[in-house]
């Protein structure tokens, strides 16, 4: 079963470590190409190798210079001499850089600000928030802030229905500001504890991009001067690098304090949530392990390791 043979040691941290390990089976990192390269004693060029394979997985090569680096200290300094002392010295190197120190607040009115591109999964990321919230017992509003779209406005629909969420939107081509004001309003009125906005995604211009969210930025303010508590950019992890220039837009637009990477379960290398951790420091907080409605899970780097890694190794 490999090192991370204690994630299955209870029932509850079985059953993730096997919805991450179904997740992560086509990520195109092979774990055998890992097992060969971890090997004591290791070869004269095992570094070079392994910052090789780090950037075919799509962590690209700043940070697998950088994991790279760590590792060959964590070995001096822990005066490794085998196999399974390696494997334990490059997992612990994973947890130290890549377990977020930050934690997020509980808020009882809490508004969270939900960003991407077109095609990454925004709407259907939303929907399976809702559901999250809404099974641990908070009461949850959709607000259709993306106007620009009636097919997202249509599918939020869809999503409140089928979760029980509340849900409000006006008609599309409406001031985005206006909607999310209204939509707050009613969120107050009804006592609801989580508001879902979802945010327009067009970046072929920046400058309108940033206009438009620190007009909603300006709105919500109005209700809680702390708001926007999250600002999340949903990622498609299937387009690798260019990942890193969207959340570097959002980043310079929104102060982002939070990644959901989507569609994980598809053909993705599953290197990019280091890359992005390592450029920007914004925390990985949920990752799409497949199609149904709970398949949206809390970031946990040891899960994530087994499956990115496999089990055995």
């Amino acid at each position: 079963m490999g090192i991370f043979k204690r994630l299955f040691q209870t029932k509850k941290g079985a059953e993730k470590a096997r919805k991450y390990q179904m997740g992560l089976q086509n990520t195109t990192l092979s774990d055998e190409s890992l097992r060969a390269l971890f090997k004591w004693p290791i070869k004269d060029d095992f570094y070079s190798e392994l910052e090789e394979t780090l950037i075919l997985a799509d962590t690209g090569m700043n940070t697998a210079l950088k994991i790279s680096d760590d590792l060959a200290k964590a070995v001096k300094k822990k005066r490794v001499d085998s196999t399974d002392a390696l494997k334990e010295a490059f997992v612990e190197v994973m947890r130290t850089r890549y377990i977020p120190v930050e934690t997020l607040g509980n808020h009882h009115f809490e508004v969270h600000f939900i960003m991407g591109v077109n095609g990454v999964g925004k709407t259907t990321t939303i929907g399976k928030l809702a559901h999250r919230y809404l099974a641990e017992g908070h009461s949850v509003m959709v607000i259709a802030g993306d106007t620009f779209r009636a097919g997202a406005i249509a599918q939020l629909k869809i999503w409140a229905d089928r979760t029980g969420a509340a849900f409000y939107a006006k008609d599309a081509l409406s001031d985005p500001s206006s909607v999310v004001y209204e939509g707050l309003e009613k969120a107050k009125e009804l006592g609801i504890d989580k508001v879902l906005i979802d945010t327009a995604g067009r970046l072929h211009n920046k400058q309108n991009l940033m206009q438009e969210l620190e007009k909603m930025v300006r709105v919500v303010k109005r209700f809680d001067e702390f708001a926007p508590h999250q600002r999340w950019l949903v990622l498609d992890a299937t387009t690798g690098q260019n990942g890193m220039a969207q959340a570097k837009v959002f980043h310079e637009v929104a102060d982002l304090n939070g990644i959901v990477l989507t569609k994980i379960d598809g053909t993705a290398k599953g290197g990019i949530i280091f890359a992005i951790y390592d450029q920007f420091s914004i925390p990985i907080r949920y990752v799409g392990l497949g199609e149904s409605v709970d398949d949206l899970e809390p970031f946990d780097i040891e899960s994530y390791l087994a499956g990115w890694l496999g089990e055995s190794f």
